[in-house]
């Protein structure tokens, strides 16, 4: 399905892979300040903080998968099918739908620590954006250059989890997801010593033997611990294109291939993008399944105090450099 990923070197990055098995015609997308939202049962959000990030655009409004906004906050919803639910309208509450969440929050928080208040008084509710979409059934994860968290909408109603690795996948909900890191509390990535028995003579047979044992299938639960080592245990240099770069290798841990996670009968869930964005620069860089090459789009060249959408399409076809 997708996993979500934060990463900090000098500046604060935060992204994610969409995994399906179609397109639903998303594109980069800047909402300015002034963009109105009308709201199911909050009114108009006339002014809010800009945003930027991968969106459906139906009936002139942004249908956003993930975003980051203009103070660094980045949030992004990912399938949490069988778990999520949504409630009817709840007096004396915040009630936003499920379609209203990112903007609602990207656009009324700077922080973790805001979106937590805010948080408090939110009731996600059940109502699609229209009678021909039906409601994704979603968790989230929410981030900036300071901590992550998870938010939860289940039977029980709306849980909070703290989340320390910065990262985000699908089933089971976040609590066993970072309960079954213990499973793997072995995993280095230095070369392994044996300590399956001393009396049988097992030694190193090649180099690449560190983070032996980490799992390798395409599973929710085995994309969270790869994930989650992988970035944990990254290096890289702190400029922006090493940071960047190093973005894109983390999340190419877990990528979906055509061809090997079948869906459906004749369809097969792949990674149809991938996005890093830059927190503290305003920076949405993002590759597709069929272009490996880095494109970014920079929300501070556009006019942020408009009330128009800004979009752009996704560059799809193989960007292939021959150099003779």
């Amino acid at each position: 399905m997708c996993t979500a990923a934060t990463y900090k070197t000098k500046d604060f990055y935060f992204g994610r892979t969409l995994d399906y098995e179609f397109s639903y015609g998303e594109e980069i997308t800047i909402t300015p300040r002034n963009y109105k939202f009308n709201l199911k049962n909050m009114g108009i959000m006339e002014t809010h903080y800009a945003m930027i990030g991968m969106a459906h655009i139906a009936e002139n409004y942004p249908l956003y998968y993930d975003a980051i906004n203009e103070k660094g906050l980045g949030m992004a919803g990912l399938n949490f099918v069988g778990n999520a639910d949504y409630k009817e309208v709840i007096d004396g509450k915040d009630n936003i739908t499920q379609f209203e969440f990112i903007p609602y929050i990207l656009g009324k928080c700077a922080s973790v620590k805001e979106a937590r208040v805010l948080l408090g008084k939110i009731n996600i509710t059940n109502i699609p954006f229209n009678e021909k979409m039906t409601l994704a059934q979603l968790h989230w994860i929410i981030a900036d250059k300071n901590e992550a968290i998870t938010v939860e909408s289940i039977k029980d109603g709306i849980k909070i989890y703290d989340n320390p690795v910065g990262v985000l996948t699908n089933n089971p909900p976040f609590d066993k997801q970072m309960f079954n890191l213990n499973n793997y509390m072995n995993l280095s990535p230095k070369s392994p010593k044996n300590n399956f028995s001393d009396k049988l003579n097992l030694n190193m047979y090649s180099r690449g033997m560190g983070a032996i044992g980490l799992p390798g299938d395409l599973s929710s639960q085995s994309r969270f611990v790869r994930a989650a080592f992988v970035k944990t245990n990254s290096l890289s240099g702190e400029t922006e294109s090493e940071s960047v770069s190093q973005f894109f290798h983390i999340l190419g841990a877990v990528e979906q291939q055509k061809g090997c996670c079948e869906v459906t009968d004749g369809k097969f869930e792949y990674t149809i993008y991938t996005s890093c964005c830059n927190g503290d620069k305003g920076i949405y860089y993002y590759t597709t399944y069929e272009n490996h090459q880095i494109t970014g789009v920079d929300m501070n060249k556009e006019n942020l105090n408009s009330d128009i959408l800004i979009s752009y399409p996704l560059i799809q076809g193989e960007q292939i450099k021959i150099r003779n």
